[in-house]
């Protein structure tokens, strides 16, 4: 029964393995033999053996399976693979030869076991997309944010992270931050590297993160930013110089500065009472403008913004999320979490899209 069980997955093996389309006359003889190899959704407990050169495969899908390891040899000879999917599996770590993907761009372990990622993930230096989200990560390695020159998007939320590594802020590529629903306490200081950086998603920390770095003013790419269900009690001053923000979520914060009021009036009021506080501290000998001397060398600080813009309209208030407030319980509920599951967001369907 087990023999015909490994045969009918030869077979299905066989099925599956589509032939890479030929881009265009310029592309190598080499290139246009690369293969798609989709293995996802078969109750793999181990992988078959490989009907084919490893090296031809350009993508790689093995999610929804049961698998508990990846070989290192096999991952070793996946020399041209640019895609590789391993979501929803019971993966506990990733092999030490995920390094040797040179060409690697694309990488999802989202839905997995994993409690660490290796260190040699660095030397991935084509990666543009890492998703872990949905693990029992507890650190991400120290030096990650170094070599990752080419990193876009890095999705980490649903763990145990406690801190980002410093290193987060040389991704200069980096356009979306999402590390929601975690254990973070603080954020790295130096954010102002990130001179690409779209979104950034710190939501979800809960009791933990209580403190915003005063650099996140120096985001001047950024246009969302969720700080919802923390522990924030005063925004930085420097978020009223952050000119292309269109979305900002505090709500399930215990604000004072700024006041609900203010709040409550939408984002350019809040934009506006921030830059305010600003331009009244840089007037103060007892500020330090450090700070200040930054945001003018970045063009984001001109003061106040009260003459810059006459009224408030409609789309910014839409803009400033202040939804109803919901308690944390409501959060943590079976039914809320179960929009979360690992299964529910990461099927075949939304994949490779």
């Amino acid at each position: 029964m087990l023999y015909e069980q490994q045969q009918q997955q030869q077979h299905q093996m066989m099925v599956r393995v589509d032939m890479g389309k030929k881009a265009d006359n310029r592309e190598s003889i080499e290139e246009q033999k690369l293969e798609i190899v989709d293995l996802s959704g078969m109750s793999l407990d181990t992988l078959p053996s490989p009907s084919l050169n490893l090296a031809t495969i350009c993508k790689l899908d093995l999610s929804n399976n049961n698998l508990q390891s990846i070989p290192e040899s096999l991952t070793a000879r996946l020399l041209n693979i640019v895609i590789l999917d391993v979501h929803s599996n019971q993966l506990k770590s990733l092999p030490n030869s995920i390094g040797c993907l040179s060409k690697l761009k694309v990488l999802n372990v989202a839905g997995n076991l994993l409690a660490c990622l290796p260190k040699t993930i660095e030397n991935c230096r084509s990666l543009e997309e890492l998703n872990a989200n949905f693990n029992k990560l507890s650190v991400l390695p120290n030096t990650i944010g170094f070599e990752l020159v080419n990193l876009k998007k890095l999705s980490v939320n649903s763990n145990k992270l406690v801190f980002l590594p410093h290193s987060i802020t040389h991704l200069t590529s980096l356009k979306t931050l999402d590390a929601r629903l975690n254990n973070l306490r603080s954020l790295p200081e130096d954010l102002e590297n990130l001179i690409n950086l779209k979104v950034l998603n710190v939501s979800q920390n809960f009791q933990y993160l209580e403190t915003l770095p005063y650099s996140i003013g120096l985001l001047f790419s950024l246009i969302e930013l969720d700080i919802s269900y923390n522990r924030i009690t005063s925004l930085p001053n420097s978020i009223g110089c952050l000119r292309k923000l269109q979305k900002l979520s505090v709500e399930g914060n215990p604000l004072v500065s700024p006041p609900m009021e203010v709040v409550e009036q939408g984002l350019h009021t809040v934009k506006e009472y921030l830059s305010e506080k600003m331009n009244a501290g840089h007037k103060s000998p007892q500020k330090k403008k450090s700070w200040v001397g930054k945001l003018v060398k970045y063009g984001t600080f001109n003061g106040s913004t009260r003459n810059q813009i006459n009224s408030t309209n409609n789309e910014e208030r839409k803009a400033f999320i202040m939804s109803e407030y919901r308690s944390i319980d409501g959060l943590a509920s079976p039914s809320y979490m179960g929009m979360f599951s690992p299964r529910r967001l990461f099927s075949p369907k939304n994949i490779f899209h």
